[in-house]
């Protein structure tokens, strides 16, 4: 029990002194170690943390602070500890060390305390001052150095960059920016420091060096923080501010190169290719598109790079070239970005924007012949053949139909060709020709594929050959009218009770010949019976039975994904 907590006992007790004086009439201070710089004397009133080791006078131990591994915290001179110490710690100076032998009067007098301190026992501290603040405390700045030049400080707000040291009031280091290689990072004034800290960094320049003593009711109170900082500790912080900004700083632009003429303007939602040079402040290059022999290829304005290069790319002309200064707060912010880019590091861009468009652009349709009396057009769903050429803007052949021995063939609405082909082909007549000019997302998109490069545009030459009407998704044939009420008998051609597939074939053959059903188009219709087979062949025993046939009109019903 320390005597912080003893002192508990001394209402019960009453007033302290009683019992048997013993020889001594005051407190015996032994001043065994005082620090060469003592800038505050312990006084009354004061808060002060200190460990002690408590002994009678045959050195047996009755209580220590060590063997709890925490200080101990109180307020002298006001009645919460035994009068021995209240007068024993009177003039101590943070770090100084001393035995004090407190007499019985001014300990627990003549009752003690039971099963801990016998009556009218002496009791021998040897204590050790750790810490001592007051409630008027303010905060103590100290300026270190000081750059000559200074024309901005820093102001509630600010982001800030600074190294420190952070040692408790006795010397103790509880943390340090240097020894992470990291600098502080943070914003003042709005909370997220403590509040000794917020008011200790404002009016420093960049460069400059401070030392600020915190009193605990400005640092981490009553509680502390972790096992480094314990409760109701002053800090001390030895600063260097390395640099700030504000972050309603907006992006720079400087226009090294305008062409001449510019039809159109780069806005929110266009699709930018662009070569650039990412360097920091001090020139030092972090990234660069012409090392990899690649554009950067983005939209601006929907959050897909920094915004302030989002910014910073705004109103742009094809072949600009253009200098974006980017605050951090517009850039990667307080964690950089990979082990180039530090934490609130400004960033400089110098660009040269090679090309861009809009998402929103549709596919551009240009009718070069339509033949007179089409009435037939092509709908997703229905099979095509078709040839094409396909080329980059800049006349660049990629693909052509005719390098090989016959059409391409397809099933419109089926995601088998790109969405801006199958757009362009869609409501043609069978012989009519288009050219088809179809933007990048309704493309190979911004990863291109092989032979596309990422983001291009695509020109199509079209020829529709011929179509055939589709079946709706999910189906392989289709009735056109009502099917049979006893599909069953008709399709067991033998009478036999069974249908095996070549049975089924023949069925569904005369069916299609006839005119009551159509099979999905194919290029392969035998593979499509097959399927059909295989789908109503439900145990895969080679044969169909009454059980296992079924609609898919009614399969739909029953959650079962066959289909006839």
């Amino acid at each position: 029990m320390s005597p912080g907590s003893l002192v508990l006992f001394l209402s019960i007790l009453g007033a302290p002194g009683l019992g048997d004086p013993g020889p001594l009439e005051d407190v015996v201070i032994d001043r065994y170690y005082i620090p060469k710089i003592c800038l505050r004397e312990v006084q009354m009133g004061d808060f002060i943390r200190y460990h002690y080791n408590g002994t009678f006078k045959d050195g047996k131990k009755f209580d220590s602070s060590y063997d709890r591994g925490a200080t101990v915290a109180g307020v002298v001179g006001v009645g919460r500890l035994i009068t021995g110490m209240d007068r024993g710690l009177q003039g101590m100076c943070v770090n100084e060390r001393r035995h004090l032998i407190v007499p019985p009067h001014l300990g627990y007098g003549s009752i003690g305390v039971a099963g801990l301190i016998p009556p009218d026992a002496t009791l021998y501290f040897d204590v050790v001052m750790l810490d001592i603040w007051n409630k008027d405390d303010k905060l103590q700045i100290t300026t270190l150095s000081k750059p000559e030049r200074c024309n901005r400080t820093v102001e509630n707000s600010d982001f800030v960059r600074y190294h420190y040291n952070g040692t408790l009031l006795d010397g103790t280091p509880f943390d340090s920016s240097y020894s992470k290689d990291s600098t502080y990072d943070t914003y003042v004034g709005t909370g997220w420091l403590i509040k000794g800290m917020d008011q200790g960094l404002l009016g420093m320049c960049a460069g400059e060096k401070r030392s600020i003593i915190i009193p605990p009711f400005l640092a981490y109170g009553e509680k502390g923080y972790g096992t480094a900082i314990p409760p109701q500790a002053s800090l001390v912080f030895s600063v260097l501010l390395v640099d700030f900004h504000n972050p309603k700083d907006g992006v720079f632009l400087e226009h090294l190169e305008v062409p001449a003429s510019c039809k159109r303007r780069a806005v929110t939602g266009d699709f930018v290719r662009y070569h650039y040079n990412g360097t920091l402040m001090d020139g030092t290059l972090f990234d660069s598109s012409y090392s990899r022999n690649h554009t950067y290829n983005t939209y601006i304005g929907k959050g897909y790079i920094i915004p302030g290069m989002d910014q910073g790319l705004q109103g742009v002309c094809m072949g600009e070239r253009r200098r974006v200064v980017v605050p951090p707060h517009l850039a990667y912010g307080e964690n950089g970005a990979g082990s180039k880019i530090p934490g609130s590091a400004v960033l400089i861009f110098d660009v040269h924007i090679i090309d861009f468009h809009n998402p929103a652009d549709p596919v551009e349709i240009e009718t070069v012949y339509r033949p007179e009396g089409c009435n037939v057009t092509t709908r997703d769903r229905d099979f095509i053949r078709y040839h094409y050429n396909c080329s980059l803007l800049d006349g660049t052949k990629l693909f052509s139909s005719h390098d090989y021995e016959k059409p391409q063939e397809v099933t419109l609405g089926t995601n088998k060709v790109i969405e801006g082909l199958n757009s362009g082909l869609l409501n043609m007549c069978v012989g009519e020709r288009r050219v088809l000019i179809v933007p990048p997302h309704l493309g190979h998109g911004e990863s291109g594929a092989r032979g596309v490069p990422g983001s291009a545009v695509l020109r199509f030459e079209v020829e529709l050959i011929s179509m055939e009407e589709g079946v709706p998704e999910g189906y392989l044939f289709i009735w056109h009218g009502e099917p049979p009420a006893n599909l069953y008998e008709q399709m067991d051609l033998n009478k036999d009770g069974e249908i095996p597939a070549d049975e089924f074939s023949n069925f569904i053959k005369t069916q299609v010949a006839e005119g009551k059903g159509r099979l999905m188009p194919s290029s392969d219709p035998e593979k499509v019976i097959a399927d059909m087979f295989r789908n109503q062949d439900r145990n895969q025993d080679g044969k169909i039975t009454s059980e296992e046939l079924k609609l898919k009109s009614d399969e739909d019903q029953e959650k079962i994904h066959e289909e006839l």
